[in-house]
């Protein structure tokens, strides 16, 4: 009886679960990286949702208001509004309604409409606070369209939280979404390479 003919079939069996185990990790290490990816997708596109319908317009719309304000201070030689000069009323009138009102209008329509995209699990009080304002402020514009300028600001004041909020908001999703299309490798050679340009 030749010895290597008893030893085949252990060889072959052994080759058979082998082969078996690699097949198995194989599926396993497909089906992981798949639902891996799944996910990296699902939040790439709620992170997208986000700066696309909520944060990205909030963003511009709040910067755009705060260069248009500081310009008017700026052409007033003021540092704030307050007080609001009669000489100044007419011009601050302007602005009102045709500048610092329609970017309003846009932010709360934002806040309202597309609420659910916000990052938080509760509604943060600086976005309440800026809607509150607004509807402060459209009560005194129709007091000015019936020619009553005796009240010249809402009576709730602009949250002073507010801009801060957005701008960190919308800089840490801008991060996430970088960080989801580009991956770990990207960020690496980005850490590395990427700051010595220029």
């Amino acid at each position: 009886m030749d010895p290597t003919s008893l030893l085949l079939p252990n060889s072959l069996q052994n080759a058979a679960v082998l082969t078996i185990v690699l097949a198995f990790a194989g599926y396993l290490v497909t089906f992981l990286s798949s639902r891996m990816l799944a996910r990296r997708t699902d939040m790439l596109k709620l992170v997208n949702m986000r700066l696309n319908e909520f944060y990205g317009p909030l963003y511009v719309a709040s910067q755009a208001g705060n260069i248009a304000y500081r310009s008017l201070l700026k052409k007033q030689g003021k540092t704030q509004s307050e007080p609001i000069l009669d000489s100044e009323m007419k011009e601050w009138v302007l602005w009102m309604t045709t500048i610092f009102m329609p970017l309003n209008d846009i932010r709360e329509k934002i806040i309202i409409e597309k609420a659910y995209l916000i990052v938080e699990e509760q509604m943060p009080h600086c976005l309440l606070d800026f809607v509150t304002h607004v509807v402060g402020y459209k009560a005194v514009l129709s007091k000015w369209a019936e020619g009553d300028y005796s009240e010249r600001r809402s009576t709730i004041g602009w949250p002073p939280e507010f801009d801060s909020y957005v701008t960190r908001s919308y800089n840490a999703l801008k991060a996430q979404q970088t960080h989801l299309l580009h991956g770990s490798a990207w960020q690496i050679y980005h850490r590395l390479f990427g700051r010595k340009r220029g």
